[in-house]
């Protein structure tokens, strides 16, 4: 999976640090965004392959940034994560063309197998 692009958006710094120390430990090149101006900015520069979107954050909440990334970035594919689980919002993330939705903590093994399928949507 060394060559899949993958970007991690999450306005808590500690998880954000843990998926891309762990996903780095495991060859994956991550990148690392604390917000929605800053994911959306990282993802203009480099499309990435899959983007690990929290679903909670201050201001523009994840469910926005996908929503903005569907219209903008169709190929790229989002897997949402949540450490509340809401029917409502996994629903509408579903809708809104999120790849899958994870509640927190996800296990690296399972975050791994999500992003290998997510990346084999990405290229079609």
């Amino acid at each position: 999976m060394q060559d899949v692009d993958v970007l991690v958006v999450d306005d808590e710094l500690k998880i954000l640090e843990m998926y891309g120390k762990r996903l780095g430990w495991r060859g994956i090149p991550v990148r690392l965004a604390g917000g929605a101006d800053e994911a959306l900015a990282a993802v203009e520069e480099r499309e990435p392959d899959v983007v690990i979107l929290d679903v909670r954050m201050p201001g523009r909440d994840g469910l926005e940034v996908l929503a903005e990334l569907r219209r903008r970035h169709p190929r790229v594919q989002v897997i949402m994560l949540t450490g509340h689980a809401s029917v409502e919002s996994a629903r509408k993330g579903m809708e809104l063309g999120a790849f899958d939705y994870l509640i927190k903590p996800v296990a690296l093994e399972d975050l791994l197998l999500k992003i290998n399928e997510a990346a084999k949507a990405a290229r079609g």
